[in-house]
């Protein structure tokens, strides 16, 4: 392991996930802080909640994009053997280092997102197929309830029992990440999780419909 590279790979990982793009094309094009609207939260859900889709796919593309990124960066700057664990291991651990500069984005007053679009960058680059199911289990899920918390959170609990059911990797790290994975979406959520045992969570505004709550 290359400690130079791993500590660079760590560095540019962080400022990757912490670039807002949720906040920047919010002031940039439409001159509002989207964190001061909707939910509150610099994600793709509330960008399309206030803003509207042409401005919330871009966003979620970046984001998830960072997280793609900043995963491949310990590849590409040869932090360790190509193909070995040690390798595997650091991707991983520059990914969540990308999601927590997506949470706590330096360039943002540390006022980020829920990092959802950024994990799906990270898994689509250590187990791509694998994260496509888990991408289909989110439209799926979003299409017949219209939460992107609900959709969120059952991806989310897809990726580890996908992973341990019908993929194989020798990295027990990427298994016990998987599990954190889940973990980390509940916890993220829990605020949506009181709305929704409340009957209060809103649907996204996926057909041009005025956003309702859930039932």
């Amino acid at each position: 392991m290359n400690i130079y590279s791993t500590a660079a790979s760590f560095i540019i990982a962080y400022l990757l996930g912490s670039i807002p793009a949720a906040v920047w094309i919010g002031r940039w094009i439409h001159k509002i802080d989207v964190r001061e609207h909707g939910s509150g939260n610099a994600g793709t859900s509330n960008v399309i909640r206030v803003l509207g889709w042409k401005t919330g796919i871009p966003v979620m593309l970046i984001d998830l994009a960072k997280g793609l990124l900043a995963t491949m960066i310990p590849v590409l700057l040869n932090a360790a053997y190509h193909g070995s664990a040690m390798i595997t291991n650091l991707q991983i651990v520059s990914g969540m280092i990308a999601i927590v500069g997506h949470i706590f984005p330096i360039f943002a007053g540390f006022r980020g997102g829920k990092g959802v679009a950024t994990m799906f960058g990270v898994l689509l680059a250590l187990q791509p197929v694998l994260t496509i199911c888990c991408i289909g289990v989110f439209l799926v899920i979003l299409l017949i309830t219209g939460i992107v918390s609900v959709s969120s959170m059952t991806a989310g609990i897809a990726f580890p029992v996908f992973l341990f059911l019908f993929f194989e990797t020798p990295s027990l790290v990427f298994k016990i990440f998987s599990i954190a994975v889940a973990i980390a979406l509940l916890i993220t959520h829990r605020k949506n999780i009181g709305r929704l045992l409340k009957g209060e969570e809103k649907k996204l505004n996926i057909f041009g419909k005025k956003d309702i709550p859930a039932s």
